[in-house]
């Protein structure tokens, strides 16, 4: 467990939106676990094969407005 608290999570067919809050760890590393924490769980629905590409794109909010604003973007796709 990463004990990260997930503000706002949207998954599309090709892409994840995750706003997360900062925990001291590497980022590579975190994402890292949710990409394998996903793909047990895939496999074990019966999904095998390639999930994920490699790499992400990362965002930082270094105030409250953009965190909100990041936060709603993600809401706003997740329907």
């Amino acid at each position: 467990m990463q004990g990260q608290h997930i503000y706002a999570l949207c998954v599309q067919p090709r892409h994840v939106h995750i706003v997360a809050e900062y925990i001291p760890r590497p980022l590579n590393k975190i994402v890292a676990y949710y990409k394998k924490t996903v793909q047990v769980a895939l496999k074990a629905m019966g999904h095998n094969g390639k999930l994920w590409t490699k790499g992400y794109d990362k965002r930082f909010c270094f105030d409250q407005a953009t965190l909100e604003q990041r936060i709603k973007y993600v809401e706003a796709h997740d329907k």
